[in-house]
């Protein structure tokens, strides 16, 4: 499967995504859209797109549960 999944992280003030300034080691970010600042950077920003994140895991999931169904029973699926 050559599916590409992919995601952005959001501000959790704005909703804003891909508007983030980061310092070199991303020990901190912020939104530039409103102003945000994360102190925990990168991985505070991370941690508070949890959700989003589990939306693209359960797709992965979903996308790649539907490919093992299809490997063990060829037929079922075939009209």
């Amino acid at each position: 499967m050559n599916k590409i999944y992919s995601g952005k992280l959001h501000c959790i003030n704005c909703g804003g995504d891909s508007q983030f300034e980061f310092n070199d080691d991303k020990s901190f970010v912020k939104c530039t859209s409103c102003g945000r600042e994360y102190p925990g950077g990168y991985i505070e920003l991370v941690k508070l797109n949890v959700e989003n994140l589990d939306h693209i895991k359960n797709k992965i999931a979903e996308d790649y549960t539907k490919i093992i169904i299809e490997k063990m029973n060829p037929n079922q699926f075939k009209k």
